[in-house]
């Protein structure tokens, strides 16, 4: 399997602990977030711009080696009905080269609105704008992977299945 979009399969494949990356594949930017290995807390950890895949890729294993990363959530962008438009295409094709790379586990997750409540996140901060603009990428990857964890929570807190 390269990647799944169930929870309780990327569950299965990545174990029940241990760090995930959160991505947020843009065209010119991926957002990066980190979080704990307990998986309650995503954090944003930078924002990569885009230097070329295999640079990119590279990048992005330095990270994962440096937090012992078990998984990957990357954020898919569908379409606000549910859809998957051209963007979805692309993206797809990056989590593989990401899966390929890592030799990760990858979870697609739904971004949708993610960016905008990284943003709504930020304003009530006290950074001014250029500087939420340099960081709104590592926002919302964290959203994405806090999204993840939340649902992650749900599972294990589910009665068994009869």
């Amino acid at each position: 399997m390269r990647y799944t979009a169930d929870a309780a399969t990327f569950l299965e494949m990545a174990g029940p602990a241990g760090a995930l990356l959160g991505l947020d594949p843009g065209t010119e930017t991926v957002g990066v977030a980190v979080c704990d290995e307990r998986r309650t807390l995503a954090s944003p950890l930078e924002t990569l711009f885009r230097n070329g895949l295999r640079l990119d890729l590279e990048r992005l294993r330095l990270l994962s080696q440096r937090r012992d990363a078990v998984g990957i959530v990357l954020g898919m962008p569908y379409n606000m009905d549910g859809s998957a438009g051209r963007r979805a295409q692309s993206v797809r094709a990056f989590s593989r080269s990401v899966e390929d790379a890592l030799g990760l586990p990858v979870l697609h997750w739904d971004e949708r609105l993610s960016t905008v409540a990284a943003e709504e996140a930020m304003a009530e901060t006290s950074r001014n704008r250029g500087k939420r603009a340099a960081r709104i990428d590592a926002a919302a990857a964290a959203s994405i992977l806090q999204g993840a964890l939340d649902a992650f929570t749900g599972l294990r807190n589910a009665p068994p299945a009869r």
